[in-house]
């Protein structure tokens, strides 16, 4: 266990330092060799220490007299804090572990280590609410997130500051052109896993297990897919035989769910070479047919053909901040001052896919954001620029105003769909 703990608090510093926390755990386990016990717990600690990194930061504050100067062990700290608070592994076992890993590089601070948990130990319910006095703290975010949320939603902002701090759910996209969602959940049944639907062709597991487990998962049955992210297929409106565009398609899952809706000529685009290889993944595994490329959207000219599409979906790049509870690292690496950058970019991307449209044909604007800057704003900025765009009403389960609020059923997303009149 004190292996695992000394490389969270490793890939806890990497994240810190600005790096995404994905690719630091990936070349964590790709280093050295674990269990599968051992991932799963090195996992769940840099991502537990992340998601309440605001709340256990306040919390050794108050335990430390003076700031720490090194930082590998206030890192150290943090991850044993998060052990102690949320874990049920045995207390006396974190700290001896957290103890034994100081004492490895900085001997002289093995007791102020041991203190300090012991300490936190005792006053524990004390220092849950010393952290609650700062709302940045209290809810583990950035205050000027908080203000945004606070801006735009007044009373639902604490359920949507909670939602982004719980544990998402495991939701299956059913493959309709293979199976039945029924049918799909009685193949879960007879293998002990349970489930139940949550839209018209989602499942909701009631724990996560690995894809190796689900039925038919290889052979293209199911794939796992947010069932707010499931709302694009749909609200694209496509049909048969239609040409069809996929900006910013990576890693696959809303392409490979508009070709399993019908038959479709579509172009799968990525600016990331490396991620259009996982689009390719899944519509191998899916059986399912689609042209790649790899450009940038705000970018036609680069790879555009000049035929125009009837339907294009423009899942652009935003803060992420829907999906947060599955990326806490976002929480922390993010700036106020990107927001903006994000908006000015999904306006250029906007525009640039605009004139690939054919008269009549419709663009789905989507983004992963609960923020209105990158969203219904970025809308109404270019609906004032293109007099032939008008923004189409759309109505979904969740959705006010094409905003899907984060909740125990799906993610945070934003939708708005345009027409280009004829």
């Amino acid at each position: 266990m004190d292996i695992v703990q000394q490389i969270a608090a490793e890939v806890l510093g990497r994240v810190l330092s600005g790096r995404n926390l994905n690719e630091v755990l990936a070349d964590a386990v790709q280093e050295r060799e674990f269990t599968a016990q051992e991932r799963g717990a090195l996992q769940d600690l840099c991502y537990g220490t992340l998601r309440y990194y605001g709340q256990l930061a306040a919390m050794l504050g108050a335990l430390l007299n003076k700031p720490l100067t090194d930082e590998r062990i206030r890192l150290l700290l943090l991850v044993a804090l998060y052990q102690l608070h949320y874990s049920k592994a045995a207390k006396h076992a974190i700290v001896d572990h957290a103890v034994r890993l100081t004492k490895r590089t900085n001997p002289a601070a093995g007791g102020l280590v041991n203190a300090v948990l012991r300490n936190f130990l005792r006053r524990q319910e004390e220092l849950v609410g010393v952290a609650a006095l700062t709302e940045g703290s209290r809810y583990s975010y950035p205050q000027w997130w908080i203000d945004r949320l606070r801006g735009q939603y007044a009373d639902k902002t604490e359920a949507v500051l909670v939602a982004g701090n719980s544990h998402p759910p495991m939701t299956l996209r059913v493959n309709m052109r293979r199976t039945a969602v029924e049918s799909y959940l009685a193949r879960l049944a007879e293998v002990g896993i349970a489930g139940e639907t949550n839209n018209a062709q989602a499942i909701q597991l009631a724990r996560p297990v690995g894809v190796e487990k689900l039925p038919g998962f290889f052979d293209g049955d199911v794939s796992v897919q947010d069932a707010g992210a499931q709302y694009a297929a749909g609200l694209l409106d496509v049909a048969q035989g239609m040409r069809v565009l996929d900006a910013c398609a990576a890693p696959g899952g809303k392409t490979a769910h508009l070709l399993e809706s019908c038959e479709l000529e579509l172009l799968a685009l990525d600016k990331d070479a490396q991620r259009l290889e996982r689009v390719r993944e899944n519509l191998q595994r899916l059986g399912l047919q689609a042209s790649l490329a790899c450009g940038d959207a705000a970018e036609p000219a680069a790879w555009w053909d000049g035929r125009p599409f009837d339907r294009i979906l423009a899942d652009v790049p935003c803060s992420a901040s829907g999906v947060v509870r599955r990326h806490p690292d976002i929480k922390w690496l993010r700036r106020d001052a990107d927001i903006e950058g994000f908006a000015r970019q999904q306006e250029r991307i906007l525009s640039a896919l605009w004139p690939l449209l054919l008269p009549g044909g419709k663009l789905l604007y989507a983004t992963c954001s609960v923020f209105g800057r990158e969203n219904q704003q970025v809308v109404d900025a270019f609906l004032l620029q293109h007099k032939d765009a008008q923004q189409v009403t759309i109505q979904r389960e969740g959705l006010i105003n094409g905003q899907l609020l984060p909740n125990n059923r799906h993610d945070g997303f934003f939708y708005a769909l345009l027409q280009k009149n004829s």
